[in-house]
């Protein structure tokens, strides 16, 4: 019987080079939270997209989301009930409860859009974002449908690592453990404590699980977990629980990451293939006829010159159709995706501008930034720094330290602790 020595070797070599790589991945999966810009940029486009939103209509709340609108708290209720979607504004009829959900919604928009316990303000901002556009679904447009999913998924994320203030409060944290020393917060905890005692409330009413269940049990297992982290860190008398943690928190983020690039590519492919099945975009119609309503017409005569030019018409009709179409398969391609971006992200300010859709314009671009490249993202940290520190010594005060971006697995991990503050409460 003759043995093949040299196949066997390289059999090895193969299995040993397949489970080298096996193994570098899930270290990379489970030893840090991926895209710390990435996750932070979208934290701050979908949050100021909501939040400009709030304070644009805000005369016009109560006929949007209000109990005495056109779509009447009766009616809302009715349609709760049957498609079982959470809305706290279902809890009471009341104005003085609306307006305090609204403010609330309002609040927590600015407050992620700081990056101010992110964590938290992440599970509220989707409160927030569900109660309002649950309570009158048909007051939506596609950029609230972008909206209404990416807060889900955003709750799961460490948003906070980076270009926030609790990635500012996470240097001097980091430095007085290494000294051994322990900084205490107050903060966090109180909020802990108050929000406890605000889903027990309601939880005890029977509110909180009239409709599914995800959101309720969602809420209840991030604050457990706040109070797990909290022990753990105070407790523990070893390293390893801590890293437990870490691991936990660091495979939710990406895995939400994943699924947040998912969920765009799948928008864009879904929307090219229905547009290439339809005649009204074979024929240029889609794009023509928006032009000429006076609804998608802030600037009528831009509209008129883009309109009577067909090879304009043709070229954006098209244009829009491949770039859609094409997007998920530029992925594998660096160079190519970040030039269909760019295209991409300018064709939905140029939306923003001819038919007068800005917050769509807005989702739509906070979506898109998850693919921009981490060079490209540290760059315009360093202008927005730059230009911040020219701002601040015009006004004479003080500058303020920069934050300072993980550099490590660890310190990416870390980015967003304060001392022993419990999981909520950080990035």
């Amino acid at each position: 019987m003759v043995v093949d020595s040299g196949g066997q070797r390289r059999g090895v070599r193969e299995v040993n080079r397949f489970a080298l790589c096996f193994s570098s991945a899930i270290a990379r999966v489970t030893g840090a939270a991926l895209g710390p810009y990435q996750t932070a940029v979208i934290r701050i486009g979908f949050s100021a997209t909501w939040l400009l939103f709030l304070l644009r209509e805000f005369p016009h709340r109560e006929e949007m989301y209000g109990p005495d609108g056109p779509w009447s708290w009766d009616l809302a209720q009715q349609l709760v009930s049957n498609n079982g979607a959470f809305s706290a504004l279902m809890w009471s009829d009341g104005r003085f409860w609306f307006e305090t959900v609204y403010a609330l919604a309002v609040l927590t928009s600015a407050l992620l859009l700081l990056g101010w316990r992110t964590r938290t303000m992440s599970v509220l901002f989707m409160v927030g974002v569900l109660s309002l556009q649950n309570r009158s679904i048909f007051m939506g447009d596609g950029g609230d449908n972008v909206l209404h999913l990416m807060c889900i998924y955003l709750a799961f994320t460490r948003c906070g690592q980076v270009w926030s203030l609790d990635a500012r409060r996470a240097r001097p944290g980091r430095e007085a453990r290494a000294r051994g020393e322990h900084v205490p917060d107050r903060a966090g905890p109180a909020l802990w404590g108050v929000l406890g005692l605000a889903l027990a409330a309601v939880t005890l009413s029977g509110r909180l699980f009239d409709g599914e269940e995800f959101v309720p049990l969602l809420l209840w297992t991030v604050w457990l977990a706040q109070a797990l982290w909290w022990l753990i860190g105070r407790r523990a008398r070893s390293g390893e629980p801590r890293i437990l943690l870490d691991v936990v928190a660091n495979i939710v983020h990406n895995g939400a990451l994943l699924v947040i690039m998912a969920e765009a590519c799948l928008i864009y492919a879904t929307a090219g293939w229905y547009k290439i099945q339809g005649s009204r975009w074979q024929d240029g119609t889609a794009v023509y006829y928006p032009l000429h309503l006076e609804y998608f017409s802030p600037w009528p005569a831009l509209a008129d010159v883009l309109a009577a030019s067909g090879t304009m018409v043709m070229l954006v009709t098209y244009g829009t159709v491949v770039a859609q179409v094409a997007f998920p398969f530029t992925l594998f391609n660096r160079r190519v995706k970040n030039v269909l971006l760019a295209v991409m992200m300018f064709e939905h300010a140029a939306i923003a501008v001819l038919l007068g859709l800005p917050f769509f314009s807005l989702a739509m671009i906070a979506a898109d930034a998850v693919f921009l490249p981490t060079s490209f993202l540290r760059r315009l940290g360093g202008w927005a720094a730059r230009a911040r520190g020219r701002l601040v010594a015009g006004t004479g005060r003080t500058t303020l330290p920069k934050p300072r971006a993980p550099e490590s697995a660890e310190d990416a991990t870390d980015a967003g602790d304060v001392g022993d503050a419990p999981v909520g409460f950080r990035a």
